[in-house]
Protein backbone atom coordinates (compact mmCIF):
# COMPACT_ATOMS: atom_id res chain seq x y z
CA UNK A 1 0.00 0.00 0.00
CA UNK A 2 1.52 3.36 -0.54
CA UNK A 3 2.36 6.07 2.24
CA UNK A 4 0.04 8.36 0.27
CA UNK A 5 -2.81 6.06 1.70
CA UNK A 6 -2.31 7.51 5.33
CA UNK A 7 -2.11 11.44 4.39
CA UNK A 8 -5.71 10.83 2.61
CA UNK A 9 -6.62 9.02 6.21
CA UNK A 10 -5.83 12.16 8.22
CA UNK A 11 -7.64 14.13 6.08
CA UNK A 12 -11.00 12.21 6.16
CA UNK A 13 -10.15 12.32 9.93
CA UNK A 14 -9.56 16.30 9.98
CA UNK A 15 -12.99 16.66 7.59
CA UNK A 16 -14.87 14.90 10.39
CA UNK A 17 -13.22 16.92 12.98
CA UNK A 18 -12.23 14.24 14.71
CA UNK A 19 -9.21 13.90 17.08
CA UNK A 20 -6.51 10.99 17.01
CA UNK A 21 -8.23 9.19 19.96
CA UNK A 22 -11.58 9.40 18.71
CA UNK A 23 -10.74 7.86 15.32
CA UNK A 24 -9.67 5.03 17.62
CA UNK A 25 -12.43 5.01 19.66
CA UNK A 26 -15.18 4.48 16.57
CA UNK A 27 -12.86 2.02 14.65
CA UNK A 28 -10.53 0.34 17.18
CA UNK A 29 -7.87 0.85 15.85
CA UNK A 30 -4.73 1.57 18.27
CA UNK A 31 -3.87 5.15 18.63
CA UNK A 32 0.08 4.43 17.93
CA UNK A 33 -1.23 3.11 14.52
CA UNK A 34 -2.94 6.07 13.71
CA UNK A 35 -0.16 8.40 14.47
CA UNK A 36 2.13 5.94 12.61
CA UNK A 37 0.22 6.05 9.61
CA UNK A 38 -0.01 9.86 9.33
CA UNK A 39 3.53 10.50 10.05
CA UNK A 40 3.89 8.25 6.67
CA UNK A 41 4.28 5.05 7.95
CA UNK A 42 2.71 2.36 5.39
CA UNK A 43 -1.20 1.80 5.31
CA UNK A 44 -2.09 -2.10 4.84
CA UNK A 45 -5.04 -3.07 3.70
CA UNK A 46 -6.61 -3.99 6.92
CA UNK A 47 -6.47 -0.69 8.33
CA UNK A 48 -8.17 1.05 5.51
CA UNK A 49 -10.69 -1.64 5.51
CA UNK A 50 -11.25 -1.26 9.45
CA UNK A 51 -12.18 2.81 8.28
CA UNK A 52 -14.47 2.19 5.57
CA UNK A 53 -16.02 -0.28 7.47
CA UNK A 54 -17.57 2.50 9.69
CA UNK A 55 -20.80 4.34 8.28
CA UNK A 56 -19.42 7.74 8.44
CA UNK A 57 -16.32 7.31 6.47
CA UNK A 58 -18.08 5.31 3.66
CA UNK A 59 -18.66 8.40 1.63
CA UNK A 60 -14.71 8.60 0.93
CA UNK A 61 -14.04 5.03 -0.22
CA UNK A 62 -14.05 5.74 -4.05
CA UNK A 63 -11.88 8.80 -3.06
CA UNK A 64 -10.02 7.03 -0.96
CA UNK A 65 -9.00 4.15 -3.20
CA UNK A 66 -9.17 5.76 -6.89
CA UNK A 67 -8.91 9.53 -5.94
CA UNK A 68 -12.24 9.83 -7.75
CA UNK A 69 -15.41 11.03 -6.27
CA UNK A 70 -19.11 10.63 -7.69
CA UNK A 71 -20.95 12.81 -6.09
CA UNK A 72 -24.38 11.80 -7.35
CA UNK A 73 -23.26 8.05 -5.61
CA UNK A 74 -22.70 10.02 -2.76
CA UNK A 75 -18.84 9.61 -2.80
CA UNK A 76 -17.04 12.98 -1.90
CA UNK A 77 -13.49 13.72 -1.18
CA UNK A 78 -12.69 15.48 2.04
CA UNK A 79 -11.51 19.66 2.34
CA UNK A 80 -7.88 19.33 1.15
CA UNK A 81 -8.04 16.76 -1.47
CA UNK A 82 -7.51 19.30 -3.74
CA UNK A 83 -4.02 20.11 -2.50
CA UNK A 84 -2.83 16.36 -2.71
CA UNK A 85 -1.14 15.24 -6.17
CA UNK A 86 -1.22 11.53 -7.63
CA UNK A 87 1.38 10.51 -4.97
CA UNK A 88 -0.71 12.18 -1.97
CA UNK A 89 2.05 14.69 -1.36
CA UNK A 90 0.91 18.07 -0.62
CA UNK A 91 0.93 19.91 -3.87
CA UNK A 92 2.09 23.50 -2.18
CA UNK A 93 4.87 21.72 -0.42
CA UNK A 94 6.08 20.30 -3.66
CA UNK A 95 5.95 23.02 -5.63
CA UNK A 96 8.28 24.85 -2.93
Amino acid sequence: MSTSYGKKLRLIRIAEGLTQAQLRDLTGIGLSTIKNYEIGREVGLSIIERILAHVQFQKYTLWLMTGETAIRAGQIAPKGAEDLDDEGDNVDAANQ
